[in-house]
C-alpha cells in the first residue's frame, strides 16, 4: 500500500502539466477501496496531491468505503484531510443477498459504520444500494429502502444488477443456481424506488440517483456534463480536452495490475490507451450522458459546447420521439419522459443514427 500511494503522488507529479492550467472542483477516491488505507498513507496521499494542486476551488471531496472496514482512524484522517463526503457500498440490508453477493459486512455493520461517519463529523453520506438480484422480491427490496433511509443518508444510489463475466454470481446464473427476478418484478422495484424514495423528500436528479436537496454528488454530475477530469492509479480512466479543434477531448486508460502500472509510471513517458474522441461523437455523448439526467440537455449548452443546434443536428428525431411521448421540452432542456426513461437504450440508438 505504501509503494503505491508513492507511485500515485510520481504520476501526479508527471501528468500535472496536463490540469494545471484548470481548477480543480471535485476530488474523488474510489474505483477500490480507500478505506482499507491505513490512515496514515491515507493522509500521505491526500496531502502529497494538496501539495502539488491547488485545492482552495474543491468544493466536494468524496471517499468511498467498504462498511466492513470502515475504521474510527481512517474517518479521522479522512476528515481532516479535507474529506467531506462518504460513499459506502451496503449494497442491501438483508444479510442472505449479502453473502450471495460476497459482501464481507453485514447489516448491523453498516448501521456502525454510518454512526462512526458522523461521529467523525462528515455530514454528507451517500450509500449505494443494489436492486434486481436473486432470490430478491418487492417486499425483500421495500425493505431494504425503508432501513437504509432510517440510517439518514443525504443520497442514496439504487442501481439494478448488472452481473459481470468471470465472478461466482454469473457462473451461478448461467448454470440455473441463482435466477434473477423476472423483469416486471425489477421494474416494479424501480417504481417503488422513486414513489418511496420521493415521499420521504429525496428527488431523483439521475436514473439511479436520489438526493435531499442540495446534496446532489458534484462529482458525477461533472461526468455526465463532460467536464474534463484526471485520473491516477491502476485502471484509471481520464478524459482531458483536445489540443485542437478536433479532436474535442481525449481519453485515456491507465493500465491494470499492480507490476504494469509500476512500470508505466518508473518509464519516462507517461502516455496508455489514449483514444481521440472526435467532434460528432462529443455531441452524441452530450446527449447520451446528459439524458440520464432528469433535468436532460440544455440547447443553450449544447451550442455553447458544440457551436451547433440540436435541431441542426437530430431534430426530426427529437420531433419524433417527442411525438411518440418518449421525450419532452421542458423551458431550454430536451428531456426523456417517465417512459423514455425506460426505454432510453432505444432512444439514444435512434439519436445515434444523427451522428
Amino acid at each position: 500500500m505504501s509503494e503505491y500511494v508513492t507511485l500515485l503522488l510520481m504520476e501526479m507529479e508527471k501528468r500535472l502539466p496536463l490540469i494545471s492550467p484548470y481548477p480543480v472542483r471535485t476530488v474523488y477516491l474510489g474505483g477500490g477501496t480507500p478505506s482499507l488505507l491505513p490512515a496514515a498513507e491515507l493522509t500521505r496521499l491526500i496531502r502529497g496531491l494538496s501539495e502539488r494542486l491547488d485545492f482552495s476551488a474543491v468544493r466536494e471531496f468524496t471517499a468511498e468505503a467498504n462498511p466492513g472496514t470502515i475504521q474510527e482512524s481512517w474517518l479521522q484522517a479522512a476528515r481532516a484531510s479535507g474529506v467531506n463526503r462518504i460513499s459506502m457500498g451496503a449494497q442491501s440490508f438483508e444479510p442472505g443477498m449479502l453473502r450471495m453477493l460476497g459482501r464481507i459486512h453485514t447489516p448491523q455493520e453498516t448501521a456502525e459504520a454510518v454512526d462512526r461517519v458522523r461521529k467523525a463529523g462528515i455530514q454528507n453520506l451517500s450509500l449505494d444500494l443494489m436492486f434486481g438480484l436473486p432470490g430478491q422480491t418487492v417486499d425483500i427490496w421495500r425493505n431494504t429502502l425503508e432501513k437504509a433511509i432510517s440510517l439518514h443518508p443525504e443520497h442514496l444510489s439504487c442501481y439494478g444488477l448488472i452481473p459481470e463475466e468471470g465472478t461466482p454470481l454469473k457462473r451461478d446464473l448461467d448454470a440455473h443456481v441463482l435466477n434473477l427476478p423476472e423483469e416486471d418484478t425489477e421494474r416494479e422495484m424501480y417504481d417503488l424506488t422513486i414513489r418511496l424514495l420521493e415521499s420521504r423528500g429525496f428527488h431523483q436528479y439521475e436514473i439511479s440517483n436520489f438526493a435531499l436537496p442540495g446534496c446532489e454528488c458534484i462529482h458525477n454530475i461533472g461526468y455526465w456534463r463532460q467536464i474534463p477530469y484526471l485520473g491516477l492509479g491502476c485502471s484509471a480512466a481520464s478524459m482531458l480536452p483536445g489540443t485542437s479543434s478536433e479532436p474535442a477531448y481525449v481519453r485515456s486508460v491507465n493500465p491494470a495490475g499492480f507490476d504494469a502500472y509500476r512500470q508505466w509510471v518508473l518509464s519516462h513517458e507517461i502516455q496508455s490507451g489514449v483514444e481521440p474522441v472526435s467532434r460528432k461523437d462529443a455531441q452524441f455523448e452530450t446527449l447520451m450522458l446528459g439524458l440520464r439526467m432528469n433535468a436532460g440537455v440544455s440547447e443553450s449548452d449544447f451550442l455553447s459546447m458544440h457551436g451547433c443546434t440540436l435541431s441542426s443536428c437530430c431534430g426530426s428525431v427529437l420531433r419524433n420521439l417527442e411525438q411518440e411521448g418518449l421525450m419532452e421540452r421542458r423551458g431550454d432542456s430536451v428531456c426523456l419522459t417517465r417512459n423514455g426513461m425506460d426505454l432510453q437504450n432505444a432512444v439514444l440508438v435512434r439519436l445515434m443514427e444523427c451522428f
